[in-house]
């Protein structure tokens, strides 16, 4: 008996965001091709010998008008339909000329980052959405004994350094002061425009309405299912292929992909170096923040091998 072989289909797609709004364009399907009348990233398929950025260029010249003058790597997304293998190839695109508009008749349209979730997209498209929303820097805060000093370098980190994604790790409190703290860091967070995510059991949302749950790697590996509600972030430090599948497994929203380099704090760990990582994050189908002796410096070549963007402790909780 033969197997048929799936057709491979590479598309490239535009995370087009209106910094000062943000706003994001997203165009839709004509009613009379697959999936018509659903929302998607404007795009299209690669030319043979194209690489992304070409067929980019491209396809929004075509559709849309304009003339990319700067992108970056975004998320890498393959989805398995029943009929086709597809590769989303996702640039962000920071700068571009004209004045973007449905060339073809299509509908186009620039929508607040917080309704996306209100349009139908393809389920191939889902992982952009998350992408999209999330920001490149993700703050993991210290072990603080002294609750003055860890609000000090908290409201420093997202007043100074614009960090808008944190996770409140603090492993030496007790449920009682952890929830104290997490109060007050939702406080900060919230005057800032920020997330926060509780690094701990999922039962914590209960006592802090905070943004979403950090799952450890031992407590992502015993889940059969995801344990919060959609409409929360759901994270996960994961280090290896078989704990990322099973993130993606209990929906992981995005996770953490460590350890790039050498820590002060787990010396005896060996590395996985951007090779490695790389060859995880393509797979990964979500998006993904590396960590392990990250700085801000790492950010851009994060993001040329597939990330999110970085995550760190040391170099934002100064």
């Amino acid at each position: 008996m033969s197997v048929k072989v799936k057709r491979r289909v590479h598309v490239a797609a535009a995370a087009m965001i209106n910094a000062d709004r943000k706003e994001v364009l997203i165009a839709r399907r004509p009613s009379n091709v697959d999936q018509g009348g659903l929302w998607e990233f404007p795009g299209g398929k690669l030319a043979p010998y194209e690489t992304g950025l070409e067929g980019l260029k491209r396809e929004l010249h075509e559709e849309l008008g304009v003339e990319i003058t700067r992108a970056q790597p975004l998320i890498r997304v393959h989805h398995e339909y029943p009929d086709k293998h597809i590769l989303l190839d996702v640039w962000q695109v920071h700068d571009y000329a004209g004045e973007p508009f449905g060339r073809e008749g299509q509908a186009v349209r620039w929508v607040p980052m917080e309704e996306l979730v209100n349009y139908p997209f393809p389920a191939a498209n889902l992982p952009i959405l998350r992408a999209v929303m999330l920001p490149t820097e993700y703050l993991i805060t210290a072990e603080e004994d002294d609750e003055a000093r860890f609000d000090t370098r908290l409201e420093r980190a997202l007043k100074e350094d614009g960090v808008r994604l944190v996770q409140l790790r603090a492993k030496t409190l007790d449920e009682s002061a952890y929830v104290e703290r997490a109060q007050r860091a939702l406080a900060l967070c919230r005057q800032y425009d920020a997330r926060l995510l509780l690094n701990g059991e999922p039962s914590l949302l209960d006592a802090v309405d905070a943004d979403g749950i950090h799952l450890t790697s031992e407590r992502l590996m015993q889940l059969e299912r995801r344990p919060i509600a959609q409409g929360k972030w759901l994270s996960a430090s994961t280090h290896d292929k078989a704990q990322l599948d099973q993130a993606a497994l209990v929906g992981c929203d995005f996770v953490t992909l460590s350890p790039l380099r050498t820590t002060p704090s787990h010396p005896e760990v060996a590395p996985m170096g951007w090779h490695d990582f790389q060859q995880l994050v393509e797979r990964a189908g979500m998006p993904v923040f590396a960590l392990g002796g990250m700085t801000r410096f790492d950010a851009n070549h994060a993001r040329a091998v597939g990330a999110q963007g970085i995550a760190s402790i040391r170099d934002f909780w100064k």
